[in-house]
């Protein structure tokens, strides 16, 4: 059931606007978002992905139209449309190649079905890429002149920006932390095919997985565990289970945050960004994950680049995959200069000094 559309921060609406549409495997998100962050209108509904892409995008646009008269805006009055959605896709084209979060979902021509449903231009973004946008326009970033985004959630996405430009690869799928290899021949990643990807140690599902193979590996030790219980295993269950002390529950954490440690570790290496930032369902349980990943990024990194990063929690929160599309529209359709462009946030002439908050 699609949620009533929520309305922003009330105030001055001067300055251009777009429409943010988020299409995730579970969820569908959009709204109304100004050049300065805020969410003027905003609504989720689920994707019903079994459905198939006419009948999910059918949803998305009928969302969009609400959270637009929500906002109290007209089409014509916003600078167009942004999109974030998990790749492979054809960010230039605006063509959803086959996302796996999103089964059937082949060549579909997402901007161009965007184009002729609003009158309005319209461009498509990996939803890490955007997540990276966003934090570096509304969040966490603000300021940053080099930044490393993850969402730890059901899989490990994420994005970069270097030297104030988003980063997208030759192919515009740039910029996948999640398949970072962690365990030369370990686990299999049900995302891209290989082995001992990040994605298969750290993410929510991983996570949840291991969990349920560590509670049988006790019980045939003969062996209680908290994280046992009749319904199915999750993340968030791991993590209050090692907060207990349960020993099985800690081992587990400790080889997550490790794993997730040595991940970031390997791309601040490549990057040198002076901010990573995390975010994701994963990432709700605080500094049980951060502290831990900041320490073996700090002991782990090179020298010059683990005195220059910081690692912080996100900021956009659940409004992450609309910020994120918001901020590859305002970056992508307004013209360098323009009057209509909102400015990009200040960024620092220094790298900011390593902190461990």
């Amino acid at each position: 059931m699609t949620e009533t559309p929520q309305a922003g921060a009330a105030g001055d609406t001067a300055g251009p606007a777009v429409l943010a549409l988020d299409i995730g495997g579970t969820k569908l998100a959009a709204g109304v978002v100004r050049a300065d962050g805020t969410v003027l209108s905003s609504a989720v509904c689920p994707t019903e992905v079994a459905e198939g892409p006419r009948a999910a995008l059918e949803r998305l646009f009928g969302l969009g139209e609400k959270v637009l008269a929500a906002a109290g805006t007209h089409p014509g009055e916003l600078l167009g449309t942004g999109i974030g959605c998990g790749g492979p896709l054809d960010s230039d084209a605006g063509v959803l190649l086959r996302p796996p979060h999103l089964p059937g979902w082949i060549d579909v021509p997402v901007t161009t079905l965007a184009r002729e449903r609003y009158g309005l231009p319209a461009v498509l973004d990996n939803d890490g890429t955007a997540g990276a946008a966003g934090e570096w326009r509304f969040g966490a970033g603000r300021g940053s002149r080099h930044l490393l985004y993850l969402t730890v959630s059901t899989g490990i996405g994420g994005g970069v920006v270097l030297d104030g430009r988003t980063f997208r690869g030759a192919a515009g799928n740039g910029g996948e932390p999640g398949h970072v290899t962690v365990r030369s021949g370990g686990r299999p990643c049900k995302s891209c095919g290989r082995a001992g990807c990040l994605e298969a140690y750290a993410s929510g599902t991983a996570i949840a997985e291991r969990a349920v193979e560590a509670v049988a590996e006790a019980r045939a030790a003969g062996v209680s565990t908290a994280m046992a219980g009749p319904d199915p295993l999750t993340a968030a269950d791991v993590a209050a289970a090692a907060r207990q002390g349960d020993p099985s529950a800690v081992r587990l954490w400790e080889e997550t945050v490790e794993a997730l440690g040595s991940g970031l570790t390997s791309l601040v290496n490549v990057f040198e960004p002076e901010l990573v930032v995390l975010g994701g369902g994963v990432t709700r349980s605080g500094e049980q994950l951060l502290a831990p990943v900041r320490r073996s990024v700090a002991e782990c990194a090179m020298g010059p680049a683990a005195r220059a990063v910081r690692v912080v929690a996100a900021a956009g929160g659940d409004r992450a995959g609309v910020l994120g599309a918001a901020a590859v529209a305002f970056e992508r359709l307004a013209p360098p200069g323009s009057s209509r462009a909102p400015a990009p946030p200040a960024v620092h002439d220094r790298p900011l000094t390593a902190s461990a908050d």
